[in-house]
């Protein structure tokens, strides 16, 4: 077929046919039942048999899609990544089906969902465009595509997400029951205003200026630090700076050490100004894009999108050792799946990660995808207090919304009962008079909605504000505009739905204004950063944050703490630079101390971070992977628990049998947890005897049994070996002699151990080493594991932090 083709019926035919030719499967529906799984899983199976990357996106919309149906896709096509649109009552329609072939490509788009009446005899149009017609139309889908899949709406389909959506439309069916007729039926119209990814910003004009340009301050320091890197043998690193210190040009200043480079971002405008940025410091050198519109592959900078990378089929376009420099840039808002899949492929010299997130707060897949190395950290009241940012005064309104009594979808509150609350005129009028008390000259207001956003600006223009209400949805040109008349003074305030989070700035932007809850802390880190940027005339930004009662309101001022996480137990304001001021109301202080007191947050906060990761990961994740991905601090799970396995307990994920073998051996738990580690030295030697094997790592062991992989261990990792042998005593034992590192382990890890141990736990006598547990064949297999992962966990948290600490110092 060389030309468009409409399809009236029988579209399962021509599924069946292009998959059999197809290279990559892409599909996006508003809703899926089990009749249409049917139809299409005999012909899907075959093409993931034959290795064929398969990656289907499915509404939850009005939850007309069938439990049954999504638990046959999960168990039958095992290898095909599902993820499920989390809609929040917000309409949700497409119906397209992309096939990548190995010469012609082909587009389906119409009306059919996947049930059988639409797949066969129903009344359904529609039309197939192979890439002989338009190639770009089919690029520019799949790049949509793989937005839609990744985007924040989304959850990955597993067990626990199949478990979660089945209550949720059992309980929507009880309230509003869908008729038999309607299994087969189109969706009822029931918009309540978009909720798509937002469209990319239209970057703004750039000067480029042909004079020399130098590293700023901080981009200074950053350099520094990976230099240090570098030296170190590192592979891989962060580096955090606040908004508004200069990733773009830090990354471009790097970049002048390597041949090759790819710069990997999730938005256009982010590219286009780096793409610029380092065509400024380096005119010399070739550079260009890869993405839907653009496919350079032969410049020394190659600027490209996740979402194009996100396909297999572009990847192999590059061969795994194309760039010796990989940049991603403000990866934290993008899926962890699709950068699994860009590292796994790429084998460069160096990947550097660069994010304005805050240190572990929320989506740690940025600390990961580093190996938890992080080159330097700059918090924006660091930046504050060194006046490479503006100052603020904060003030915390109080917000008498009961948010207590409204459902919660996941990721968000239910977008229909939410509305229902906030577009009251008498909400609206109080958030007038506090603007109006506190404002300066430009402001930017955070909605959580477009109807929220409209309603609000409808309000604030009956008062005479200067005021414009700007979303996803708005034209590129409006927004352009809107920026300027902001600029300018010609408009006073902005009304947005998460528009202006990264990427696009306003400097003399002085005035924030927060009407919604906080879902992210990652995303409020990045709003604040959007009034924190120095300009002409400004002395200082104020912040107007409306505070209720919802999730994470007790936690959310963490975020103005510099130590990651961290809200003191003596008061709940926390400790700002002297140039900035922060005030709560009142009724906010009674309302957040009330909370921490009804809900023990730090422990609620825990579990809730892991019950949130298993979701995601669609089992109980290891210690370690609480630590590299969920959205807390692991550290606290020992002060709050004892043992990660205490949390387990605590959260009601034990087994009975589980249970058992940790009242049993509770103790030893929290030894292997809790006991000081001044070196590595414990954990190795605990690593040799679980080395073993489950059967043998109870059998006692000697010194000299455990020399040659503690050594090894030490040094086949130089920054293993730069942190706990480099002391005199360790610069000596880095070549390998038995003895001598028998000796150290002797007197440092084995008979330290023993001699501090509670309850004789651990004991190193006439040179036999042990641990005192005995338990049963069956009990062993949990103790074998549950140790394992805490010996794991520590000893990569040791290394992170030691080198941490070591930047900083």
């Amino acid at each position: 077929m060389t030309k468009l083709e409409l399809v009236t019926s029988q579209l399962v035919s021509h599924l069946e046919r292009l998959s059999k030719e197809a290279v990559e499967i892409q599909w996006i529906t508003a809703f899926a039942m089990k009749s249409g799984v049917e139809k299409i899983l005999p012909f899907l199976r075959k093409a993931a048999d034959r290795g064929v990357p398969i990656k289907l996106l499915v509404g939850d919309y009005l939850f007309v899609t069938q439990p049954d149906a999504l638990q046959l896709l999960l168990e039958k096509l095992p290898s095909a990544e599902i993820r499920i649109w989390k809609s929040g009552g917000a309409s949700f329609h497409p119906k397209s089906y992309l096939f990548r072939g190995i010469d012609t490509s082909h587009l389906i788009v119409g009306s059919s969902n996947l049930s059988s009446s639409a797949l066969t005899t129903g009344v359904e149009w529609s039309l197939i465009a192979p890439t002989s017609v338009d190639a770009e139309v089919f690029e520019e889908a799949v790049t949509q595509f793989l937005k839609y899949f990744y985007a924040d709406q989304t959850v990955s389909l597993n067990a626990e997400t199949l478990a979660e959506y089945r209550s949720l439309h059992k309980a929507a069916n009880l309230k509003h029951p869908i008729s038999p007729i309607w299994s087969e039926a189109e969706e009822v119209e029931m918009t309540v205003g978009p909720a798509l990814p937002q469209q990319p910003e239209v970057a703004e004009a750039q000067t480029l200026y042909s004079a020399p340009i130098s590293p700023r301050p901080a981009q200074r320091e950053a350099l520094e630090a990976l230099d240090n890197v570098l030296a170190e043998d590192y592979s891989r690193a962060m580096v955090v700076l606040a908004t508004g210190l200069g990733k773009t040009y830090l990354a471009a200043f790097f970049a002048e050490k390597f041949k090759r480079v790819l710069f990997v971002a999730h938005r256009e405008e982010i590219l286009s100004q780096a793409k610029q940025s380092f065509e400024h410091l380096h005119p010399d050198r070739s550079s260009a894009f890869y993405k839907a519109s653009e496919k350079g592959t032969d410049a020394d900078f190659i600027f490209a999108s996740i979402y194009t990378l996100g396909s297999q089929y572009h990847l192999d376009q590059f061969e795994k050792d194309a760039f010796d420099l990989i940049v991603v840039d403000e990866f934290h808002h993008a899926a962890a799946p699709t950068y699994d899949r860009l590292l796994s492929h790429f084998e460069p010299k160096f990947l550097l990660g660069i994010t304005a997130t805050p240190d572990r707060m929320d989506n740690k897949d940025v600390y990961a995808l580093c190996d938890g190395n992080v080159a330097i950290s700059i918090h924006f009241l660091d930046a504050i207090e060194r006046a490479w940012l503006a100052p603020f005064n904060y003030y915390g309104v109080y917000d008498d919304t009961d948010y207590s009594a409204i459902p919660w979808r996941g990721t968000h509150y239910d977008e229909q009962e939410l509305l229902q609350v906030q577009l009251r005129e008498e909400f609206a009028e109080k958030i007038f008079k506090e603007w109006n008390g506190y404002k300066q000259t430009r402001t930017i207001v955070f909605c959580s909605s477009v109807k929220q956003a409209v309603y609000m600006n409808n309000f604030f223009q009956q008062k005479d504000v200067r005021s414009i209400a700007l979303h996803g949805e708005s034209h590129p040109s409006e927004r352009k505009t809107a920026r300027s008349k902001l600029d300018s003074g010609e408009l006073e305030i902005i009304f947005t739905v998460d528009l202006f989070n990264e990427g696009v700035d306003i400097p003399k932007v002085d005035t924030l204004l927060f009407i919604r809850p906080t879902e992210s802390l990652s995303v409020y880190t990045q709003q604040i950063g959007r009034g924190l940027r120095i300009a002409e005339g400004k002395s200082h930004c104020v912040i107007i944050d409306f505070i209720g009662n919802y999730r994470n309101a007790d936690l959310k001022l963490a975020v103005f703490n510099k130590e990651e996480g961290k809200v003191s137990s003596k008061t709940i304001s926390p400790l700002v630079p002297e140039v900035c001021g922060f005030n709560l109301d009142l009724q906010v202080i009674d309302l957040l101390e009330e909370m921490r007191r009804k809900r023990a947050p730090r422990k609620e906060a825990l579990v809730m971070a892991y019950s949130d990761l298993k979701r995601e990961m669609g089992r109980r994740p290891t210690y370690l992977e609480f630590h590299l991905h969920a959205n807390l601090d692991s550290k606290n799970v020992k002060q709050e628990f004892g043992s990660y396995i205490g949390l387990l307990a605590y959260a009601d994920e034990l087994t009975e049998s589980e249970q058992d073998v940790w009242l049993k051996f509770k103790a030893w738990f929290i030894e292997v947890e809790k006991t000081a580690m001044n070196k590595s030295y414990k954990m190795v030697v605990l690593s040799y005897m679980l080395s073993k094997g489950e059967e043998r790592w109870l059998e006692p062991t000697t010194t000299e049994e455990a020399a040659p992989f503690f050594h090894n261990y030490l040094t086949e990792k130089e920054y293993r070996m730069n942190i706990d042998f480099n002391d005199v005593q360790g610069k000596r034992l880095r070549k390998y002699d038995r003895k001598k590192v028998a000796d150290l382990i002797a007197q440092m890890p084995m008979a330290k151990w023993s001699g501090s141990a509670k309850d004789s736990i651990v004991s190193f006598e006439e040179g036999i080493f042990m641990f005192q547990l005995q338990p049963s064949i069956e009990e062993n297999e949990l103790l074998y594991k549950w140790t394992r992962e805490i010996a794991d966990y520590r000893l990569h948290v040791y290394f992170e932090r030691k080198a941490i600490s070591a930047k900083t110092n």
